[in-house]
């Protein structure tokens, strides 16, 4: 199995500035890793795409000035325009630079997740990166998988990507990125978007997910709905996601907010019990049916 991250190219001069950055990324992005690699897929970045990626900025004033397409759209299933290269790995200058040269912030990404500029930005936690993308005009609401068309010079929005599409909230929310969050409900966020129906997460689910009692309070505050539902295939709701998990906060304070204890999930339509219960979470099953759930602790399956 690939991540995006290790199938990228390697870098021409290695950069061991932006090696913190990397191994987050390398965090955020390791989950979904993929079983098919594109053997070729070294081939297929531009020169702009690997400068822009391995942050050097001379070289891509060189390329530029030589008239390299700055909106070159990503090949390959792990591909990345220049200026989603550049976010992926945190070069602020190289993104600035790039914007200023024409780069679309709102390009679709690669096949592998279709991230634009501004989930990379979100998923690392680059808070003032994300702020020159909003100031540049990144959709603060558009899932990581929607494809954008050009028909007449109008730019026209896709139904998101079915397999693991997030919103730029939920992307932050599932990296705990507090200040990122506060950033895009303020500039209007939906705290609801719907998951993508493969392997999809709100923002509510993603921070359940990953234990974050903080960003779930700063969500429920914000009127997330504790009983959205999840993915058709992977997936449920926040409760559900926290009881897999065994965060035992998490799964209070969605329970103190309205979570329904029975909710239904997955193609076995299966109970947030049955979730805890498959996953050895033993509190959680203890919390759960002392709080009223039914007894049925058998036929569940992994849903995250």
């Amino acid at each position: 199995m690939a991540s995006q991250l290790m199938s990228i190219p390697p870098a021409k001069a290695q950069d061991t500035s932006s090696n913190t950055q990397r191994l987050a990324t390398r965090d955020v992005l390791r989950e979904e890793a993929e079983d098919n690699e594109d053997e070729d897929e070294e081939e297929h970045w531009t020169d702009l795409q690997l400068a822009a990626k391995d942050g050097d900025l001379s070289r891509v004033e060189d390329l530029l000035s030589q008239g390299a397409d700055v909106n070159a759209p990503p090949r390959g299933y792990y591909g990345n325009t220049a200026l989603q290269s550049a976010c992926l790995f945190g070069h602020e200058d190289i993104a600035g630079r790039l914007i200023s040269a024409g780069a679309e912030v709102d390009a679709p990404g690669g096949n592998n997740g279709n991230r634009r500029a501004l989930h990379q930005a979100c998923a690392i936690g680059h808070t003032s990166l994300v702020k020159l993308l909003l100031d540049s005009g990144a959709d603060v609401n558009s899932p990581a998988g929607v494809q954008l068309l050009l028909d007449a010079g109008a730019k026209v929005t896709a139904l998101p990507g079915s397999t693991a599409g997030v919103t730029a909230l939920a992307a932050a929310a599932s990296g705990a990125h507090r200040d990122i969050v506060d950033l895009l409900l303020e500039n209007g966020a939906d705290v609801d978007a719907k998951p993508t129906r493969h392997k999809g997460l709100t923002a509510l689910q993603a921070a359940a997910l990953n234990g974050s009692l903080e960003i779930v309070n700063r969500l429920i505050e914000a009127g997330a709905d504790v009983n959205a539902s999840g993915s058709s295939f992977k997936g449920g709701t926040a409760l559900h996601a926290a009881s897999e998990r065994g965060h035992v906060d998490v799964v209070k304070r969605l329970l103190e907010s309205g979570a329904d204890i029975e909710a239904q999930s997955g193609w076995g339509k299966q109970t947030p019990l049955q979730s805890a219960a498959v996953c050895g979470q033993d509190e959680i099953v203890n919390l759960l049916t002392s709080r009223g759930a039914s007894d049925t602790t058998k036929g569940g399956t992994i849903l995250f």
